[in-house]
């Protein structure tokens, strides 16, 4: 037991994207006939039970991850055995573990609807679904831009799939606009990366962090328009206004327990913005990007949404403007630039993602039982869960426009106590309560055309409108109901420990803003007391000198313990053929005397 414990410990930061990589990959090569077959396939009880056994254990880790970044400790896991800035790193802090705790929370739920039937209309749906998985969870745990990067096209990729899940006309043809918009969003992503890397030399962002304040005038102007053109892709990735149109639509024709996770997937954007710009480029014009444009943009993207859902035609297309509002709540939280405002929005993000994944399960409920009308607000006949629908309804439209007693309130209550010294509170409250009004009106519109406008169906079993109500569902899908019922009960849950949930939240919007804190979990010091950071390129310069036989001095080996690990100094790691003798006639040019500090590359 000693043994998975202390494995547990050294390991834990990276079991969360290793777990559904390998489950990913065992799907993959269990096999994945075509869509026709899978009802039929022997191996779909191991493919169930492989991917959901997955999930489960993947909840209980970000269980245990929450439990441990309580204590405020944060973890730093470097791949390869090579610190920071030169190796990967991960990162487990409060808000990361929260984020990934988020996405199993409403991944769990959504693969065991999906396995009872979803499932079976496209090949490999379990094995992108983890791959997803993969990617939401190393985005929140990488500690490096770059890697950011990696695990954004890694759900990207995903999720280009899944959306083609049980492919039609509509889903392939919004589907190419999705990728043209995200293709597009990866070329930014990669030239931000580059203008940062060339005037900063370290993507590390807690070295970022550490350099940038440090930069000549001339370079941080460079690193800054890197962080702009970084703030535009991960405002595309959050859908916020005026790149965020493609969202409604692309969500509409995506199938129901695609619909559900892609609820996850603007939060990323949103994540990425506090974690990016919020953090490590805030400095004072940071800083004012954050508190005057991203608090305009998340006003105009929490009123566009509300409009848009008023005048939706479809039901699924209202949730979309839904979300779309909610996105723009949480960006006005992030501009505020405040503990109490981040905490607000850290918990008002969980409340709205689930209640967003929730309200996509209630319409394809909806749907069902309306058969040729499906999601369109028409006047249609009465469906046969028409009481208990209704009361769905009502209470998910209570959650999400913010009204009490339930966490969309309270959520919002935070918010506004985290503008109280704001120079433009009143006109801050004002938007997002006029949101809230807003958001009464869409509901009480939808409900209204879905339910109390619903007309008698007919009981003449001679007319054909008569036998095709008879053949419409009594009830729900197999498993949907009971996945609505639990996410709307973890939600009072969540509205029940409100107090202590919100504790965990400022003291993860406090633990964010302590650049210092991260520096010295991920960066290494010399014995004078200097960052190890970025030096000049070398090229006489081998690290594997200190391996030979003949005894050659290496000016660089003091700084070799603090860079990589005892095992790696030992030679434990070192292939063979490095520790044959060869020329070793070139000179090696010394090191800057001890005073001189290292820096960036010219």
């Amino acid at each position: 037991m000693s043994f998975f414990v202390d494995f547990w410990q050294q390991h834990f930061p990276v079991l969360s994207i290793l777990l559904p990589a390998f489950t990913g990959f065992a799907l993959i090569l269990l096999g994945n006939p075509g869509s026709g077959s899978l009802k039929s396939d022997p191996r779909q009880p191991l493919r169930h039970a492989i991917s959901i056994g997955s999930a489960i254990v993947g909840l209980i880790l970000a269980i245990c991850m929450v439990d441990f970044a309580n204590t405020g400790q944060i973890k730093a896991y470097f791949l390869s055995e090579w610190s920071a800035p030169f190796g990967i790193a991960l990162v487990v802090d409060r808000l990361s573990a929260m984020m990934v705790l988020l996405t199993y929370v409403v991944a769990l739920p959504v693969l065991w609807f999906a396995s009872a039937e979803w499932d079976q209309r496209g090949r490999y749906f379990h094995a992108m679904f983890h791959f997803l998985l993969m990617g939401l969870c190393g985005a929140f745990l990488t500690g490096d831009l770059f890697n950011l990067f990696v695990f954004f096209e890694v759900l990207l990729l995903a999720s280009y799939v899944l959306l083609l899940h049980h492919h039609n006309k509509a889903r392939f043809k919004l589907g190419l606009h999705y990728v043209i918009i995200n293709l597009l969003a990866s070329a930014m992503f990669l030239i931000g990366l580059g203008l940062i890397y060339g005037s900063v030399g370290s993507l590390n962002m807690a070295d970022v962090a550490r350099l940038l304040p440090r930069l000549p005038d001339d370079q941080h102007q460079l690193a800054m328009a890197g962080a702009m053109l970084l703030f535009v892709v991960f405002g595309i990735k959050a859908a916020m206004l005026p790149v965020g149109f493609w969202l409604p639509k692309t969500y509409a024709v995506a199938a129901t327990p695609v619909a559900a996770i892609f609820a996850l997937m603007t939060k990323v954007g949103i994540y990425a913005i506090l974690r990016v710009n919020g953090t490590v480029f805030s400095d004072a014009q940071g800083q004012y990007l954050l508190e005057n444009w991203l608090l305009i943009i998340g006003v105009l993207t929490s009123l566009y949404g509300v409009f848009g859902a008023i005048a939706a035609e479809r039901l699924r297309r209202f949730i979309g403007f839904m979300i779309l509002s909610s996105i723009g709540t949480i960006l006005i939280a992030v501009s505020l630039f405040s503990l109490q405002a981040w905490a607000a929005g850290l918990y008002y993000m969980v409340h709205s993602t689930i209640i967003a994944a929730t309200f996509y399960l209630l319409g394809e409920w909806i749907s069902l039982q309306r058969g040729e009308f499906k999601d369109h607000l028409k006047t249609a006949p009465e469906m046969k869960q028409h009481t208990l629908l209704s009361l769905l309804f009502l209470v998910v439209g209570l959650m999400m426009a913010g009204l009490p007693p339930f966490s969309g309130f309270i959520g919002k209550v935070f918010l506004l106590q985290g503008t109280l010294y704001h120079e433009h509170k009143v006109w801050i409250i004002l938007v997002i309560l006029a949101v809230s009004l807003l958001s009464i009106l869409a509901f009480v519109r939808a409900g209204y055309v879905i339910f109390w406008r619903a007309t008698t169906p007919d009981d003449n079993d001679d007319h054909e409108a008569c036998q095709t109500y008879k053949k419409l569902p009594d009830r729900a899908s197999p498993r949907l109901d009971y996945v609505v019922y639990a996410l709307l009960i973890g939600l009072t849950g969540y509205a029940l420990l409100a107090q202590p949930v919100y504790r965990y939240t400022y003291a993860a919007a406090e633990q964010l803003q302590n650049k210092q804190l991260y520096q010295a979990m991920l960066l290494k010091n010399t014995d004078r007391g200097d960052v190890i950071s970025v030096q000049p390129f070398n090229p006489y310069y081998l690290p594997h000198l200190k391996y030979r036989e003949e005894t050659v001095e290496d000016p660089y080996q003091k700084y070799i313990p603090y860079v990589i690990s005892s095992k790696t100094l030992a030679g434990e790691h070192v292939p063979a053929e490095l520790t044959q003798p060869t020329d070793t006639s070139s000179a090696t040019p010394a090191l800057p005397d001890d005073d001189a500090k290292l820096v960036p590359a010219e």
